[in-house]
């Protein structure tokens, strides 16, 4: 192990800081190890903080040095993300990780065709939004180590979203992570392949070949690890070429469970402006749902960037629902029930489903070939709808399975 210098640092520090801290290690060539804690919950968590400092210098090997710390709150994956940080931008030559246990409440396992309503989209260096996310009640958790990372701060975010993924209690949200555009995101999947997650997010997603390039690597890291756990893909498509080539994206893996649209980038590829009544994307977003139906995964619709224009998002979210969008990604907690409740079937369509499903399975049994609902004919397809819609109801609680009693 080499020294490439004698001090470092990692995290944020001042006033406005909070559930985050800044560390500084200084290495030196006696004296032991001396700690300098400066911490806001001091009476409360100043030993335990610096037990956690003290048994980190010990599996890193670390015998003589000077550690500043100033907290404001963080919880012990993010201490232990911003030291571990420290000690590896002050050394080199060292494979090992400081890995905190697994939280068992984050034992629960993900299925392909998981109802995908809301994702809530946290910056990846940002760990005062992690602990209350999954209170929100949002179908999936994205940690985000692309956009809202500042490419300084790209390695940080590789440690906190590392061990978030290990600790952090997502009350049952599907754990996922948007990883770098290619060749960087392949970095990160050593950052969360281990570590629990369900759902990994390959941005500016362009070819077949990149889907398969991500396949690869987590089969290779799983093998590693002598995992076995299912880990799905979400390609988002961000460009004109991704929209041309969406269906060979959206079969490009079995692991596929679906596929998402970003207009930011992608009315940005055009040379146009993303509106809110969206004539600019309607072509694109057509193009995805196409695609993504044709490979019997999802479709994931853009973000509503308007935080405060609650009526702007149900009607959005109606529209892409009409358009056969399944979900949308939100970046406020306060958009998710919104969301929730615009993607739900309507008590109409639930009314409606019903029929058609009982009066299909009554001629099933009587062996009739030809299905009429009042002065309508029922076929294949519409049943199939309905199917659908009966199970959209089930997933979001309007009816129980007995609702065939109930008729």
């Amino acid at each position: 192990m080499e020294s490439k210098t004698i001090i470092a640092s990692a995290g944020k520090r001042g006033d406005k800081v909070r559930s985050d801290c800044y560390v500084e290690i200084e290495l030196t060539k006696s004296g032991g190890v001396k700690l300098d804690v400066k911490s806001k919950v001091e009476s409360m968590y100043g030993e335990s903080i610096k037990k956690m400092i003290l048994e980190m210098c010990s599996y890193f090997n670390i015998k003589d040095t000077n550690i500043l710390v100033e907290d404001n709150g963080a919880l012990p994956f993010t201490l232990a993300a911003r030291l571990e940080l420290a000690i590896k931008r002050i050394l080199t030559g060292t494979q090992k990780e400081f890995l905190l246990p697994f939280n068992p409440k984050n034992n629960y396992k993900t299925t392909k065709d998981k109802l995908r309503r809301s994702r809530l989209y946290l910056p990846g260096n940002e760990p005062k939004f992690y602990a209350n996310a999954g209170l929100h009640n949002p179908d999936g958790i994205i940690l985000d180590l692309e956009d809202s990372v500042a490419p300084t701060e790209k390695d940080a975010a590789q440690y906190l979203v590392r061990n978030a993924l290990r600790s952090v209690d997502f009350y049952g949200s599907e754990r996922m992570v948007r990883i770098n555009q290619l060749p960087r995101g392949l970095e990160d999947l050593h950052f969360i392949v281990p570590h629990n997650v369900n759902v990994i997010l390959i941005p500016k997603c362009e070819s077949a070949e990149q889907v398969k390039e991500v396949e690869n690597e987590v089969h290779r890291i799983q093998k590693i690890h002598g995992l076995k756990n299912e880990i799905y893909f979400m390609p988002i498509i961000e460009s004109a070429k991704g929209v041309i080539k969406a269906y060979e994206i959206a079969t490009a893996s079995h692991s596929n469970c679906a596929l998402a649209i970003g207009l930011e980038d992608y009315t940005a590829d055009l040379g146009t402006q993303r509106t809110n009544e969206g004539k600019e994307s309607i072509f694109a977003r057509s193009m995805l749902i196409n695609a993504a139906k044709a490979a019997g995964i999802q479709a994931i619709d853009t973000v509503f960037s308007d935080v405060n224009d609650m009526e702007g998002l149900r009607q959005s979210v109606i529209e892409a629902k009409a358009l056969g969008f399944e979900g949308k990604g939100c970046i406020h907690p306060r958009q998710i029930q919104i969301v929730h409740e615009a993607f739900a079937p309507t008590a109409a369509e639930i009314d409606k489903a019903k029929k058609i499903v009982i009066a299909f399975e009554e001629a099933e049994k009587k062996g009739i070939g030809v299905v009429a609902l009042g002065s309508k004919m029922i076929d294949a397809p519409v049943v199939k709808r309905a199917h659908n819609t009966i199970r959209l109801a089930l997933l979001n609680n309007l009816i129980n399975e007995n609702w065939r009693s109930e008729q």
